[in-house]
C-alpha cells in the first residue's frame, strides 16, 4: 500500500554509511526529502545523487533535510559518495521495511521478466511529519528543481 500526500511520516529506521541507526520520526520538527533510487555507481542514480547534491546547499538554505535512501550496504554507500564527491547523505533499507512502509517496493518488468525493485520515488514532508508532495516514477532531468520549488513553497 501506497504512502499517499496528506499521510505521516512512517516509523522506521535507516543506517547511515557510517553504521549509526537513522529513525524517521527523529527527523520532525524541520521539512524533509526523502528520495528512494535503485543501485548506487548506475547512471540515472548517479546523476539524481549529484543533482540532490548540488542543490543540497539550497535545501539546507531552506531548512529541509535530504536523504537518498537505497538497498545497497552502508559500505557501498561510503565508497559511491566517496568516488562522486557527493554532498547529499545517504542511508540504507537493506531489509527494504521502509521501502515497502512508502509503497516504493514495486513489481517491475524488464525484458520479459519480473522482479521486485525500486521505484524511483521522492517524498517531500512538512515539519510536523504530514506528506505535502509525493513524486513516483521519477525521470532525473529536472526532478530536483521540482522537489526544491515544493520545499520553498511549504
Amino acid at each position: 500500500m501506497a504512502l499517499e500526500e496528506g499521510g505521516t511520516l512512517p516509523e522506521g529506521t535507516l543506517t547511515a554509511p557510517d553504521g549509526a541507526t537513522l529513525k524517521l520520526r527523529d527527523y520532525l520538527g524541520a521539512p524533509l526529502v526523502l528520495y528512494f533510487y535503485p543501485k548506487d555507481d548506475t547512471p540515472g542514480c548517479t546523476r539524481e545523487a549529484q543533482e540532490f547534491g548540488a542543490a543540497y546547499p539550497d535545501f539546507q538554505a531552506a531548512g529541509c533535510a535530504v536523504l537518498g535512501v537505497s538497498r545497497d550496504t552502508p559500505a557501498k554507500h561510503q565508497k559511491f559518495a566517496a568516488k562522486y564527491d557527493l554532498a547529499v547523505p545517504l542511508a540504507s533499507d537493506e531489509d527494504g521495511v521502509v521501502l515497502a512502509a512508502f509503497g516504493s517496493w514495486v513489481e517491475k518488468q524488464l525484458y520479459g521478466k519480473t522482479y521486485m525493485g525500486i521505484d524511483r520515488s521522492t517524498f517531500l514532508f512538512d515539519a510536523g511529519g504530514v506528506l505535502r508532495r509525493a513524486w513516483r516514477k521519477v525521470r532525473v532531468p529536472g526532478h530536483v528543481a521540482q522537489v526544491l520549488d515544493a520545499v520553498r513553497a511549504l
